[in-house]
């Protein structure tokens, strides 16, 4: 047989590209965590589905201009979020307590 000899740099880049491909690893396939709407930033608001950095600013500012929200449907108030935006997004939000990362 003729083998030829595989390099520890071949090794490193498989092993890698296996974690990489790992699942639940890196940024884009993490889950995002419970956001409190009160007091989070607008980058974790950013990490929730379908929200970019537009509507954050929005829901940072709606935060300001009624001094905290009261309730997680107080969103719908927002232009473009709707009731369906806002199921999606329910499992991620709260109004109290620590935002942290999924469990």
């Amino acid at each position: 047989m003729n083998r030829k000899p595989i390099t520890l740099a071949a090794l490193l880049v498989g092993a890698l590209l296996a974690y990489a491909a790992a699942p639940g690893v890196g940024v884009a396939q993490d889950k995002p965590g419970v956001v409190n709407l009160n007091t989070a930033t607008l980058d974790e608001l950013v990490a929730l589905p379908g929200i970019g950095e537009k509507r954050a600013q929005q829901i940072l500012d709606e935060r300001k201009a009624r001094g905290g929200f009261k309730s997680v449907d107080d969103l719908l108030e927002l232009r473009g979020i709707g009731p369906a935006n806002l199921e999606k997004l329910r499992p991620y939000l709260s109004i109290s307590g620590k935002s942290g990362a999924a469990q």
